[in-house]
């Protein structure tokens, strides 16, 4: 007799989950059946069955009852295709209903039996029509009759099966501990966990469906801001050194600009933080080539003058290059030594450096993640600073500050060009204060942003060299590396073959993406930098990159397969010079959201209005992607609507908080423990 099942058991013991199958749920990251409770629908089918064929909308899944009339039939079209064909009827219309290389429904469909079908109905003349919907036999009620849950998948994992697996787990739902107490399910109305983990994954209705994830989504939001609390907590128990110094106007004075207003106040800001003796912990957000790097020299000086040095850590050896080169020119003038540090250095190089650092010779090190090998040390190190945030791990970030030595632990800013709404950027960093730079330097041009076809391809062409002709350099990025891709998206390598041999044999087109090994890719990238390079075919590993002034257009295929923050950040990587600069979004996809979301970025170069957007329609759980490490992943809950749910969230934990501020208590046990495995990666949240 099989094991009962258990939140715990090993989804190998579901049935259909052999070693393939295993292997694909865990790229989902589905290793038990709690993993697979917790993996929640990314939407909902309205396959509720309705009646009267004739009173059904067009162009939108509709799900109907109706008996097949006469005996399907298969006609070969071709070699590949054959196609299936039938009529099904009930008292008001009749349906011709078609199936495309699947000959086998001729057997499974049965004249004078009733189904139910799920599909999208069309016209053509007078005849209704649907092509290879879902269907079943009528009261099976597997694939239709009701609200069906719609998961995200992964090669080698089928809807049907993630459903079948997750009907397994629903069993085990009864299981689940409670985290929120009854006083404050009371207090929030809000539905026990057992009820919502069933309901979200196999509503009973919409209205129960709703109360599920407020349930779900309110919990969510709960022990995100228990976790935050308790890790700005844990912040206000360590020490820094106070930079008491803090002239300022001898920064200022010495910069061969005016700080814009935005920028000003950032600096103030972070000058406040590093008066005091806690560390500071500041998220410094700014659009692209909004001057960001300025902040972060003035913070450096401040460091300088109170007798400690900075490092700078940046996700890429060119950026970590474009980084020395521009602080060494606002820096050295004010008698600052600043080093590099990166991997690709020789071994004599990395010595001597070290050696300057040691002794304190060096007063800002900017490197990649060299900088984090054990030989490392610093003098005295006050201020770490690491650009693009999301780029690093949590664990990174810490590894680079115990490298202060002693006691008292390095002030941190974190910098990001990835622009976040507010709202969001408050929940997702909340154990660091915001700081944002909302408008760009005097003289920035804006770039201006088109959205083609297919159809105009040729002049597109023509463009590139029109500018190339002009002396300027073209980015053209592809969303798939290869032609191993599925789904037919244009391929960096063997699209920028297709160019440089057949479309462009007379420019320099080089290409650069994920695959190739980091010092090729580093060498086609400082080839592009130094002029040497034309155009520039890529994935999105250009996305944070150097800085090349010269390029003024950016050509994105296939832009649909993108989401808006992205598009926004590699549209960044152009309109860095004087000349005039352009985005090109090439896309054929006809759906009426995506061509709004995608004239968005052609009416706005804002990037917080973008975020916006993007957040609109995607939601916190996705807006990050895989790129956002060490800080909890939302699944359900956004901010559309949500903020009231998020308020009482925050009103509920800070009570919570206030009768056992390290939730000790053992009715706590099971809320503590959600806690720490949201906060997985900030192991020591509790210490």
């Amino acid at each position: 007799m099989p094991e009962p099942l258990t939140l715990r058991t090993p989804l190998t013991a579901l049935a259909g989950v052999g070693p393939a199958r295993q292997k694909a749920l865990s790229r989902l990251g589905l290793e038990t059946v709690a993993d697979l409770l917790a993996w929640f629908p990314r939407d909902y089918e309205d396959r509720t069955v309705r009646h009267d064929i004739s009173a059904l909308p067009l162009e939108e899944p509709v799900c109907f009852a109706a008996l097949v009339a006469e005996p399907f039939r298969t006609s070969h079209i071709r070699r590949g295709m054959d196609i299936t064909q039938g009529r099904v009827v009930d008292g008001t219309a009749a349906v011709y209903v078609t199936f495309f290389n699947q000959s086998y429904v001729r057997n499974a469909l049965i004249p004078g039996q009733t189904y139910h079908f799920y599909g999208r109905l069309t016209q053509n003349g007078r005849r209704l029509q649907m092509s290879n919907p879902h269907f079943e036999k009528e009261g099976e009620n597997r694939l239709t009759g009701g609200i069906m849950p719609v998961y995200p998948l992964t090669a080698g994992v089928t809807g049907h099966l993630m459903a079948s697996l997750q009907r397994a787990a629903a069993a085990c739902a009864d299981q689940i501990l409670e985290t929120l107490s009854d006083d404050l399910r009371r207090a929030y109305d809000l539905a026990p966990a057992p009820f919502s983990y069933r309901e979200i994954h196999f509503p009973t209705d919409w209205e129960t469906l709703a109360r599920a994830r407020r349930r779900l989504m309110f919990e969510e939001l709960f022990c995100l801001t228990l976790g935050l609390t308790l890790l700005r907590g844990r912040r206000g128990t360590q020490l820094a050194t106070p930079f008491a110094k803090q002239d300022i106007d001898a920064f200022t004075a010495a910069l061969p600009f005016p700080l814009t207003g935005a920028q000003r106040r950032s600096v103030e800001e972070a000058a406040a933080d590093l008066r005091k003796s806690v560390p500071m912990n500041r998220l410094l957000q700014g659009d692209v080539g909004s001057g960001k790097t300025v902040v972060a020299a003035a913070c450096a000086w401040l460091a300088k003058e109170n007798g400690c040095q900075s490092a700078l850590m940046a996700p890429t050896e060119l950026l970590a290059q474009q980084h020395a080169g521009t602080l060494t020119d606002l820096l050295s003038p004010l008698g600052m030594t600043v080093d590099l540090l990166t991997g690709s250095m020789t071994a004599a190089q990395k010595r001597a450096c070290r050696g300057r650092l040691e002794r304190g010779e060096t007063d800002l090190i900017v490197g990649t993640h060299a900088l984090l090998s054990d030989p490392v040390d610093f003098a005295g190190l006050g201020l770490v600073i690491t650009d693009e945030q999301h780029r690093f791990g949590v664990d990174q970030r810490a590894a680079l500050s115990a490298k202060s030595g002693g006691t008292r632990r390095p002030h941190v800013l974190v910098m990001s060009a990835t622009p976040i709404p507010r709202t969001l950027a408050l929940m997702i960093y909340g154990d660091l204060d915001l700081s944002v730079i909302d408008q760009l330097p005097p003289g920035r041009t804006p770039v201006e942003t088109f959205l083609i076809g297919e159809d105009k391809r040729q002049r597109l062409y023509g463009f590139v060299r029109k500018q190339v002709g002009q002396g300027r350099q073209v980015y053209i990025v592809c969303p798939a590396v290869d032609q191993a891709d599925p789904e037919g998206m244009k391929a960096a390598e063997q699209y920028g073959h297709a160019l440089q041999t057949q479309v462009f044999p007379d420019l320099r087109v080089g290409i650069v993406h994920g695959k190739q090994k980091p010092r090729e890719k580093s060498a086609v990238m400082a080839a592009f930098a130094g002029g040497e390079l034309d155009v520039l075919v890529s994935t999105t590993v250009i996305e944070v990159g150097v800085d090349v002034p010269n390029a003024s257009l950016m050509v994105i295929e296939d832009a649909d397969r993108f989401g808006l923050s992205q598009l926004h950040q590699l549209r960044g990587r152009v309109g860095r010079g004087q000349h005039q600069s352009y985005c090109i979004l090439l896309s054929d996809h006809r759906a009426e959201s995506t061509r709004k979301r995608l004239k968005t970025l052609c009416s706005t170069t804002d990037g917080f209005v973008i975020a916006e957007e993007d957040l609109k329609l995607r939601g916190p759980g996705d807006f990050f992607g895989s790129r956002q490490h060490g800080l909890p992943q939302l699944k359900l809950a956004s901010l559309e609507g949500d903020m009231r749910l998020l308020h009482q969230a925050q009103a509920a934990a800070r009570e919570v908080l206030r009768e056992d501020p390290d939730l000790r208590r053992e009715d706590h046990a099971p809320l503590r423990r959600r806690v720490e495995d949201l906060f997985r990666e900030n192991r020591d949240i509790f210490n």
